[in-house]
C-alpha cells in the first residue's frame, strides 16, 4: 500500500508539473483559417482564366498570373521542407531571443507589397517543375490540405523551434504563418497582373 502511494504521489506531480509546449487552440484555429483563406485566394484569383490571359506578361522582366502559381507552389514545399526540417531537430529555444516580429507582424511583412523581394533561382518560374497552371495549382492545393491537416494535429514544440532566414528569425509557427502570407503576397502580385490595362480581355 505505501508502494502504491508513492507512485500515486509521483504520477501526480509530474502531471501537475509537466509544461505543456504545444500551440494554443487559439493559435491553430488562427494558423487553420489564414492558411484555407490564402488558399482559396489563390484559387479564386485564376479561375476561369484563358491561356492568353495566364500567359500575359506586364513587361518582359514581369512575371505572368501562371508564373505566379508555379513560384507559390514551389516556394510552399520550400518553406514547409525547411520548417519541418527545424522541427526535426532539437528545440533550440536560445534562439527565440532573435525573433524580432510578432505573429501579425510576420503576416503584414510577407503580404506587403511595398517592398520588392528577389527570390532564389531555384523558385523562380521558370525552374519550377512544373509545365503547366494545372500542374502548379493541383501541387499547391495537395500541400497546402496536408499542412492545414499537420497544424490540426500536431503536438510539436513550434515555438521552441525557430528557423533563420534572410528576413530574420521566426519560430516553426511563424513559419506556417509565413507560409500562409506569401501566397497572399502573390495572389496581390496576380491582382495586379490583371489589372493590368493591357490585360487581354479574354
Amino acid at each position: 500500500m505505501k508502494k502504491l502511494s508513492i507512485l500515486i504521489s509521483a504520477f501526480l506531480l509530474f502531471g501537475f508539473t509537466t509544461k505543456d509546449n504545444t500551440i494554443s487552440k487559439k493559435e491553430r484555429n488562427s494558423a487553420i483559417d489564414l492558411l484555407k483563406d490564402t488558399e482559396k485566394g489563390v484559387i479564386k484569383a485564376v479561375a476561369g482564366l484563358s491561356e492568353a490571359q495566364l500567359n500575359f506578361k506586364p513587361a518582359p522582366d514581369k512575371w505572368s498570373v501562371e508564373d505566379c502559381v508555379k513560384h507559390i507552389a514551389t516556394t510552399e514545399q520550400g518553406l514547409w521542407q525547411m520548417t519541418n526540417g527545424a522541427i526535426q531537430q532539437a528545440a533550440n529555444p536560445e534562439k527565440r531571443a532573435d525573433i524580432k516580429a510578432t505573429d501579425e507582424e510576420v503576416i503584414k511583412m510577407i503580404e506587403s507589397r511595398e517592398h520588392k523581394v528577389k527570390t532564389a533561382p531555384s523558385m523562380e518560374p521558370q525552374n519550377t517543375p512544373y509545365k503547366s497552371l494545372a500542374e502548379a495549382l493541383e501541387s499547391f492545393k495537395t500541400d497546402r490540405a496536408k499542412l492545414i491537416e499537420y497544424v490540426k494535429t500536431t503536438d510539436a514544440d513550434l515555438r521552441n523551434h525557430v528557423v533563420t532566414l534572410p528576413p530574420g528569425s521566426f519560430d516553426s509557427y511563424q513559419m506556417i504563418l509565413f507560409i500562409a502570407a506569401h501566397s497572399n503576397r502573390h495572389t496581390q502580385q496576380i491582382e495586379e497582373v490583371k489589372a493590368d490595362p493591357n490585360f487581354p480581355k479574354n
